[in-house]
């Protein structure tokens, strides 16, 4: 499983025109799914990305995790983060897990990350979407469950 987590001001995604989730400061969450992650996986990943302290504390210090700034999270399914790039000049996805695979995965991984008290909004599974964000830093961070 892979993640990128964005800190941001506010983050929002798209479908057809019409946003179908939101969220003021925190964090913009890309979630790429492998096709041997398990439930465990997408636990330890949600909480991971709940306690890592990437919010500055009042000395401006790496201190405060998104559960400590009461921030929220956008989360958007993002397969290509499995790209295999490695020959010639189009990306393979056959690293990916499959939708059926996937989606109940990233549904485990949002839900896991509300139970620890994160408000989590989505983008939708399988759709083609637009996302729009404001960078806050920029902090980005690259997690991958694989180590």
């Amino acid at each position: 499983m892979r993640a990128v987590l964005q800190r941001v001001r506010e983050a929002s995604v798209s479908v057809d025109g019409a946003i179908v989730g939101r969220c003021g400061p925190g964090l913009m969450i890309l979630l790429g799914i492998g096709p041997n992650d398990s439930e465990a996986d997408a636990r330890a990943m949600a909480e991971k990305s709940a306690q890592l302290r990437i919010f500055a504390d009042d000395a401006g210090k790496f201190n405060r995790s998104l559960l400590d700034s009461g921030g929220s999270a956008l989360v958007v399914s993002q397969f290509t983060l499995y790209a295999d790039t490695s020959r010639g000049r189009r990306p393979g996805f056959a690293y990916a897990a499959p939708p059926e695979i996937a989606a109940p995965l990233v549904e485990h991984f949002c839900a896991h990350l509300r139970s620890l008290g994160v408000h989590v909004e989505t983008g939708r599974f399988g759709t083609h979407m637009q996302v729009a964000l404001v960078n806050d830093g920029p902090t980005t961070i690259i997690l991958d469950s694989a180590g």
